[in-house]
């Protein structure tokens, strides 16, 4: 399983990292402090709130998805 850091600004960067989780053939799940959502829910994270450091884990291998999300990432 892979993670990582990413931050969502607003709800386009929402609709951005959702569209590019949606085409990912294995489970994909964002975590913010112990709540942990299904990262091609749009509702879910928006209900995590938005600006904030959140966990990305990928449940599977795909070098497009973190290419398309490597936008949002945060050290």
């Amino acid at each position: 399983m892979n993670r990582m850091k990413i931050q969502l600004n607003g709800t386009a960067d929402v609709r951005e990292f959702v569209s590019a989780a949606e085409k990912c053939d294995f489970d994909v799940d964002i975590q913010y402090e112990s709540t942990v959502v299904d990262a091609k829910s749009i509702l879910g994270i928006i209900s995590l709130g938005l600006a904030k450091i959140m966990t990305v884990y990928c449940h599977g291998e795909d070098p497009d998805f973190v290419n398309r999300i490597q936008k949002f990432a945060v050290a």
